[in-house]
């Protein structure tokens, strides 16, 4: 059976909760996240999207088994840690498309199907109408950082591919506890930007 993707908002997130908070502890736990996830924290997390009316979860589907997901919302709807950078470096943050998180089983990478996330996601921001922008983060890891597999591959060159570039200087600052912490630790997360 092909995957399927769909396009959730609102209420009808509720019942793909649970899959997708899974998912996300399963693929963020590798590098570079190293995320030690908590399925309570997640789903409380992600209520955020079933609660934002202008957000949009792109899920997909092998048979009943979510194997990747993909979540947005416009940048004035996001919390503080995301948007404040935006409007000190002098963005109009109401008019820029926060696309906050892919995940993707490892088993079903290179079938196009992130290529379809950013598509379905910006075609949802164009749809909101008055977004100019669209944007996303990662997590700023070290070349030599212990945790690096030597089979990692970096996805710049795929974001690269959809239209988007790094912005020197505009970074978030968020914390969590990685694999081996006790406490959570702050990390910086650098923002790429599309202009829609």
């Amino acid at each position: 059976m092909a995957v399927q993707i769909a396009s959730y908002s609102g209420r009808e997130l509720r019942r793909w909760i649970p899959e997708v908070a899974r998912l996300r502890i399963e693929v963020f736990r590798d590098y570079p996240y190293l995320y030690d996830g908590d399925l309570t924290y997640e789903e409380t997390y992600l209520q955020r999207y079933i609660e934002c009316p202008r957000a949009v979860v792109v899920i997909a589907h092998d048979g009943a088994t979510v194997v990747g997901a993909s979540t947005a919302l416009p940048l004035a709807d996001e919390m503080d840690a995301f948007r404040t950078p935006f409007a000190q470096a002098g963005y109009p943050v109401e008019s820029v498309f926060y696309l906050a998180e892919s995940v993707l089983d490892f088993r079903y990478r290179g079938r196009g199907l992130g290529v379809r996330f950013f598509r379905e996601r910006e075609a949802h921001a164009r749809a909101l109408g008055g977004m100019e922008w669209a944007t996303f983060c990662a997590v700023r890891r070290a070349e030599d950082h212990p945790a690096k597999p030597m089979s990692y591959q970096s996805l710049d060159c795929f974001w690269g591919r959809r239209g988007y570039a790094p912005v020197l200087g505009l970074t978030a600052q968020l914390a969590w506890r990685e694999i081996g912490e006790e406490d959570e630790t702050e990390k910086t997360l650098d923002f790429w930007i599309k202009r829609l």
